[in-house]
């Protein structure tokens, strides 16, 4: 089952200098075990634009959906056996100890 790992992170302070080495170690760990699809950093959750649609007009919105101290910093598209596979996949990364990692199945239907 894939699971997308939302990694959140407080945009608003550095990152400790031995994170980004131990995040690509993690990284390399994950392709040789199998279970990393995909993963991709995200720009500041400044650059984004929030998009809505009401009543046939579409509103634009410069910056993040919310606002909020951990913004959405990257992704990473893992394929696990079950949820507490993936659990354990979200909790070895090293950024889990500085900010959070939501995780999250994809849709499923039917």
């Amino acid at each position: 089952m894939q699971y997308a790992l939302l990694i959140c992170t407080d945009q608003t302070t550095d990152e400790p200098p031995d994170v980004q080495p131990r995040v690509l170690a993690w990284v390399e760990r994950m392709i040789k075990d199998g279970v990393l699809v995909q993963d991709q950093r995200l720009s500041w959750a400044s650059d984004a634009t929030t998009v809505r649609v009401r009543d046939d007009e579409v509103l634009l919105t410069d910056g993040p959906f919310a606002d909020t101290k951990e913004q959405i910093a990257g992704f990473v598209v893992i394929e696990c056996a079950d949820l507490d596979e993936a659990i354990a996949v979200a909790a070895s990364n090293p950024l889990a100890g500085i900010g959070a990692v939501e995780v999250r199945p994809f849709w499923a239907e039917g």
